[in-house]
Parts: structure tokens; sequence; C-alpha cells
């Protein structure tokens, strides 16, 4: 028994022809009417009515909702010459927010551990106290960055960047922060905490002989200070410091957020805590707005 197709303007196809169907989305209270070849002759015909005004699948509408609640993942910058207490205050910051911690200096060493060839470059830079060529940490900060451990918690960028041109080169990768951490501590702190400074290669843990001593002998006697961990490196390398950190401020000085390092860590860190907190609860009014406006859409 053959079917055919009919529209209510009285055009009527067989079903082994190709019916030229209008588009659902133009149509005006169209019905679309199937007949039964036997029952023409008595003009019987079973109709369907469309809607005037057809809505399409909500997709658009779900992926812009959906892209609404995608959090913006926190990214930090701290900053602060060598021994200001970056490494303390990151490992605090890193526990309270859960963000990825991301050490150009680490990243740099165990270039020169590994005894690669931009390691030997960058340790002849190092032992001069004078900056790393942008070239051979900039891919290795992106690359990074680019992690999904990253993309999903949030980063902390440690010691990097350290002059205009290497801000610069991250600004061009479009890597910029919600907040850059400074922290200012005065130079005769800086050399007195470099020259006690210490390793456990075991655990890789920093100590320091006068203010963080090692728990016990064993530990004391495996103890090795950093090549570039001496009195008269520490003054070149401060030297290099305070000639760049001006320019790598008046680019974040948007973001910037200053902080005294000169009293106790816990001090330190109740201050860095606030000024995280804010820029986390921006961060969720921005969210919350976002989302709202893709739900109104």
């Amino acid at each position: 028994m053959a079917a055919s197709l009919s529209y209510f303007s009285g055009v009527s196809l067989s079903a082994t022809e190709k019916p030229s169907i209008p588009s659902l989305s133009t149509s005006h209270n169209r019905r679309v009417c199937f007949s039964n070849s036997s029952r023409n002759k008595h003009k019987h015909h079973d109709c369907v009515s469309l809607s005037s005004r057809w809505k399409p699948p909500c997709t658009a509408r779900a992926i812009k909702i959906v892209a609404a609640a995608q959090k913006e993942p926190l990214k930090v910058m701290i900053a602060g010459a060598p021994a200001s207490g970056k490494g303390t205050q990151c490992e605090l910051i890193k526990n309270k927010f859960g963000l990825v911690h991301i050490s150009a200096g680490d990243l740099l060493r165990a270039e020169i551990a590994t005894g690669s060839e931009n390691g030997k470059k960058a340790k002849e830079f190092m032992e001069k106290g004078m900056l790393v060529p942008n070239e051979i940490v900039v891919m290795m900060v992106k690359e990074r960055l680019m992690k999904p451990d990253v993309e999903q918690n949030g980063w902390l960028l440690d010691g990097y960047p350290r002059s205009l041109s290497q801000a610069m080169a991250l600004e061009n990768l479009g890597i910029r922060p919600d907040i850059f951490i400074l922290l200012e501590v005065s130079d005769e702190l800086l050399v007195e905490r470099v020259v006690g400074r210490r390793l456990d290669p075991v655990t890789g843990k920093i100590y320091h002989l006068k203010y963080s001593p090692p728990e016990n002998e064993e530990i004391a006697s495996r103890l090795t200070q950093r090549f570039d961990d001496t009195e008269e490196k520490v003054k070149l390398r401060l030297k290099t410091h305070y000639q760049n950190v001006e320019s790598v401020i008046s680019l974040y000085e948007s973001v910037m957020f200053k902080v005294n390092g000169d009293v106790s860590k816990e001090e330190v860190f109740s201050e860095i805590d606030k000024g995280i907190s804010a820029i986390l609860e921006n961060k969720r009014t921005v969210d919350s707005a976002s989302m709202a406006a893709g739900v109104a859409q």
C-alpha cells in the first residue's frame, strides 16, 4: 500500500518521489498530512499541526551556560630578591590555595643537573650573577604552564620574570597574572639569609644554619651549599635584581601587591593570604555574573 505526503496546499507526492520540504524555521501554522492511497477517493487525511514558531535544540545556549560555569584558574606571580622568602611563602600559598608551584630557578637547576646544553649555558650566566637569556627559559616555562594540572588548578610562578624582556616574552604568549606579589626585604637581612642557607640533597628541603637548623646530626652532615649562595655572588645577584625589578614592576603595576618581608613568615603569609583571597572573591563575583549572563541568553 503506497503512502504519499501532502501539504495543505493540495500538492501530493508518492513515497518514491522526493518532496520539497519547506524550512521549519519559516513555516507558519502548517499542517503536514499523511494520506493513504486507498483513502484518497474519500479525501480522508491524517494531519499533524506544527507550531508556528519552531524552536531549535538548545545546544548553543547550553554551550554558553557551560562555558560561563567554567571557572578561570587563579594565576599568581611572586617576586623578590634572593632569600626574600619566596620558597617558604610559595609552600604556604600552594597548601592553602592548591596552586601548582612552578619555579623557574628549579627548572634551570634541573637542566644544569642533567648537564644539558641549555644547563651548561645557564650555569655560566648564573655563576657570574647574570640573568639567564630568555630563549633558554621562556619555552620551558611556557611548556610547564600548558600541562593539564596547571590548566585545572591554576599556577604560582616563582621568581620569573626578572626583567622587562622576560615579562614581555610572557605577555606575548598571553601569560599574565591575576596578582603580582612583591616581597620587600632589607639587603642586610638578605645577605645573612643567603650565606647561612643549606640544601638537603636527599629530601630537597632548605635549611638555614641560624633560623632553621637541621633536626639532627645525620641531616647536618649531608647538607650542601648552592654554588651561588656565597656573599660575593649574592651581592652580584642583588645588583642585577635591582637593575631589573623596576621595569617589571612597571608592567604589572595594576596587579601589584607589595608585602614587607622583614617580619616573620607567618606575618608575611597573613598579608599574602588577604591579597589572594580578595582576588578570589572578585573572580567568584565575575564568574557568577558570567553564568547569569549565559543563562539569560
